[in-house]
């Protein structure tokens, strides 16, 4: 075994896998006795990897805003576009509209391009619904998806989205928030919760409300935090040990070291942060310094982020925020799984489970390095192909 450039990668190795487990892993010319007559594929030289895993996305939504995209383009801030009825709210009303069927057959149409390249984890968040009839339908798309597709499936609650128009931000927490949170919770669809910190959204007062009751339901937290400014979101997320904060564009160096003593992964969503033309990249330099872990996702949405393709987000995390291509492989796979909370993927090694993607590539560098091209040969979920 030899470290290539960061990536812990194995000339000639060899994985044996036991059903859906890996059970060894090494250097072909030391395959243990007890291994060597079990029945065997060769990939020939080709690389393989964790399956990729998509850590940040809204993928279960109704509707299209492709026309904001030409009001941006044409000079709105993504600030404007959302007071003038834009943005989170438009997609509220075509979700509520949108029957269970049609948002399920769209879900799984953008999940099948995922698992394409290699996915075999996605998160699904909810938040455009902000009424209980489709936060609920939302989960249970989410849910039904991972029992069609070859895929595993984290569900996140992100009632804290947006406020229903006629609403003010506490009412809605009163009225609507929390009371759909405790029902989707009881009806087992809930893995993580989640808000939106933000001047056009909910303060770290308010998103504290929401942390106390997911602290209460036993349900791990998430954040979307310092993507348009800096009001507070990081340290909050913080102080109550959350998996992830999310965007990060605006955080600073105390929000690094908050991290770092918090053990959260700073997840980057290179996606929105081209979509929206921001300038203002992530403080990566002070995430390394601290050691904070940096995990990549698509944020796949339909305003600020419409895009399907995780190994795009790869080149553009290495592009635009200046990620190693060996930082942006393990933010797809080591810590985009630590930002899920997940504790058997993202690595190759024994006890972890035997999901990988194989490459027609040589080097891992290809996998950041190509643009609008897919090299995957072959993805094993569970074991299986």
């Amino acid at each position: 075994m030899r470290d290539h450039s960061g990536y812990g990668l194995i000339e000639n190795g060899s994985i044996v896998l036991d059903g859906s487990s890996i059970v060894w892993v090494g250097s072909s010319d030391t395959l243990p006795a007890e291994f060597s007559s079990l029945e065997s594929t060769d990939f020939e030289g080709r690389l393989v990897t964790p399956g990729l895993i998509d850590c940040h996305t809204h993928l279960v939504y109704g509707g299209s805003r492709a026309r904001e995209f030409e009001m941006r383009l044409n000079g709105a801030s993504y600030e404007e576009v959302a007071r003038a009825g834009g943005g989170i709210v438009s997609t509220v009303s075509a979700t509520r509209e949108a029957c269970e069927a049609s948002l399920l057959a769209d879900a799984l149409i953008r999940a099948d391009q995922l698992i394409a390249e290699g996915v075999t984890a996605i998160e699904i968040k909810s938040g455009y619904g902000l009424d209980l009839e489709t936060e609920r339908k939302m989960l249970r798309v989410a849910r039904t998806l991972e029992a069609m597709r070859p895929i595993r499936v984290r569900t996140t609650f992100l009632g804290a989205h947006a406020t229903p128009k006629g609403m003010e931000p506490d009412a809605y927490l009163d009225e609507v928030c929390l009371p759909v949170l405790d029902d989707c919770h009881s009806a087992g669809l809930v893995d993580a919760v989640d808000g939106f910190c933000e001047g056009i959204a909910f303060s770290p007062a308010q998103i504290e409300r929401v942390f106390e009751r997911a602290q209460s339901l036993g349900l791990p937290v998430k954040l979307h935090a310092e993507q348009l400014s800096n009001i507070g979101g990081t340290p909050l997320a913080a102080r109550y040990n959350a998996l992830s904060v999310d965007h990060v564009e605006y955080a600073n160096a105390d929000d690094a070291k908050a991290l770092a003593k918090s053990g959260t992964v700073a997840v980057l969503l290179p996606g929105a942060f081209y979509t929206l033309r921001e300038t203002q990249a992530p403080p990566v330099d002070a995430f390394r310094a601290e050691g904070v872990p940096m995990a990549v996702a698509t944020d796949w949405n339909p305003g600020s982020s419409p895009l399907g393709s995780l190994l795009l987000a790869m080149n553009m995390a290495c592009t635009l925020f200046r990620l190693t291509p060996a930082e942006s492989l393990a933010g797809t796979t080591k810590q985009a799984a630590r930002a899920l909370g997940y504790s058997d993927a993202g690595i190759i090694a024994p006890g972890m489970r035997a999901d990988l993607a194989i490459w027609d590539v040589t080097d891992p560098a290809e996998l950041s390095y190509r643009i609008g091209s897919n090299p995957l040969h072959k993805r094993i979920f569970g074991g299986l192909a």
